[in-house]
């Protein structure tokens, strides 16, 4: 007991590993004994547990470095950080497919255990069951995608959680082509082919749960890239509610998705959620009584009940002739993934005249910019005044982790340039077991809504532009994507630093 005493602890940790070839770790870790850098330092690591164990294993290797006991969830992300080393390690020394390679897969592959629900049908691999790993853990940490890279010398697995790339873990080389050539006979893609880009699509089953995945494969200098988004079914789409928009939005949405015919847009950077808007949109309006077709590219959310259509430009289906060939399927409602071109704008408008609800997306800033953007595809302003009925811009801005966020304070000549008081109390991203050491947890739709009356029909009648147009939808009280931002900021749910990386200072 005076033992225990007398050995620091450290809490609620995540350890970076500390391997070293002179060590036999496999054994180390069966005594629950684990070495970790701290400073830049080697220390030992025990078991709150085992500890009696642990510290007979570090003076059996005869080992000079401190030893610290943490507690068991610090423990085990630091093992399991071991078992992904071992793994690689153990994969260089064997040949792939053999006998050896499945022998192993038990004690290599504790860290996956429970995606043994997984693929589980064909070979039993360690390959297969570490493809399936990366699965089931992006599930389990709400990614979107995951990205897979092949590096100089090793291989890394990045997930993008809460629209931030975060490392996953690291493979060795040769690891990362076998994951990679796994994806590829799961997305019946090519093998052989590794010097042009492919792209696929494949299912997989978690926990009963069917799940569709869009696979991109890109030869890099140093191999191949691999990056696969996670798409939604219709039952994962949210309610207009959910969405996370402000009351008073919410509110105006479902008085704009009561017309029955013009045209609705919603803009932003890509990732900002705007497919996940139009498509609760959808929903909303979607009623047995309703013909709802949409064209995407690509299909994103596999939605019941509405006919989805994929572009698909080598057989000559674009945005703008599947847009014609479903104008001549009777549609109520129609979605078009994106107005990039020309000739998909006056489609769309068109569509829009001639008594159908039309929704799409476009590229732009803010709201009040998509006046001009189309107007520079050719649209004339009388036309627009006539169809447009509002334009959504939105951001997607990360909520700070309740549990771990700390007080801080502004630069007062960065509070005053952003509107805050410079005496306020703010919050920042801190870090902890909750969050993943991110900082953050979830993400909340930020949005401006510029709704098309007939004050700003007649300012597009004497042509003002879109610049002076906001500024007196300003002025006559549209709240800006900066306002809401500057709001969370105050409330704190989020911290200045992401405010001002999703456009804060936007105006």
């Amino acid at each position: 007991m005076e033992e225990t005493m007398r050995i620091p602890q450290l809490k609620d940790r995540d350890f970076e590993p500390w391997w070293s070839e002179e060590i036999d770790h496999k054994t180390a870790l069966k005594h629950h004994l684990l070495f970790a850098l701290i400073d830049e330092k080697p220390v030992a690591i025990l078991h709150p547990e085992h500890m009696a164990e642990g510290l007979n294993q570090l003076a059996r290797l005869g080992l000079k470095i401190p030893a610290y006991q943490t507690d068991k969830e610090s423990f085990d992300r630091l093992k399991n950080k071991f078992l992904e080393l071992q793994t690689s390690n153990d994969f260089e020394e064997m040949e792939t497919g053999s006998e050896e390679l499945i022998e192993a897969e038990s004690e290599l592959l504790e860290f996956i255990q429970n995606a043994q629900d997984l693929l589980s049908s064909e070979a039993s691999a360690p390959v297969i069951k570490l493809v399936n790993s990366l699965f089931f853990q992006a599930i389990k940490k709400g990614a979107s995608d995951i990205h897979i890279e092949s590096h100089e010398r090793k291989g890394e697995v990045r997930l993008r959680i809460d629209g931030a790339l975060k490392k996953h873990l690291d493979l060795d080389r040769r690891i990362t082509q076998l994951v990679i050539n796994r994806i590829k006979v799961i997305s019946s893609l090519d093998i052989s082919e590794k010097r042009t880009p492919q792209d696929g699509r494949t299912q997989v089953s978690i926990s009963g749960n069917t799940l569709d995945v869009r696979v991109s494969v890109l030869p890099t200098y140093h191999g191949e890239r691999v990056v696969m988004r996670i798409l939604m079914q219709s039952e994962h789409i949210p309610g207009l509610e959910e969405l996370g928009f402000d009351p008073e939005l919410t509110e105006a949405f479902n008085r704009l998705l009561t017309h029955s015919h013009g045209m609705i847009l919603v803009t932003g950077p890509t990732g900002s959620g705007k497919s996940t808007t139009l498509h609760s949109f959808l929903q909303t309006i979607n009623s047995p009584d309703k013909n709802l077709i949409t064209i995407e590219d690509p299909v994103e959310y596999n939605a019941e009940n509405i006919n989805q259509i994929q572009v698909n430009e080598k057989v000559g289906l674009t945005f703008a002739s599947g847009l014609r060939s479903i104008l001549r399927q009777d549609p109520d409602v129609v979605m078009v993934g994106e107005i990039r071109d020309r000739e998909t704008a006056q489609i769309a408008v068109q569509a829009s005249l001639t008594g159908h609800l039309m929704l799409s997306t476009l590229h732009t800033n803010d709201a009040t910019s998509a006046i001009t953007r189309l107007m520079d595809m050719g649209i004339e302003s009388y036309l627009l005044a006539s169809t447009l009925l509002g334009v959504l811009a939105q951001r997607l801005a990360r909520r700070l982790c309740p549990h771990c966020k700390a007080p801080t304070r502004l630069d007062p000549a960065q509070a005053l340039e952003a509107g805050l008081d410079p005496e306020g109390r703010y919050y920042r991203a801190v870090g902890c077991s909750q969050c993943d050491y991110t900082g953050y947890r979830g993400r909340q739709a930020v949005g401006e809504l510029f709704l098309i009356d007939d004050e700003v029909k007649n300012m597009m009648d004497k042509g003002l532009n879109d610049h002076e147009i906001r500024e007196r939808m300003k002025a006559t009280g549209m709240r800006t994507i900066s306002d809401r931002l500057r709001e969370m900021v105050i409330e704190g749910s989020t911290s200045y630093e992401e405010a001002l990386r999703v456009g804060l200072m936007d105006g």
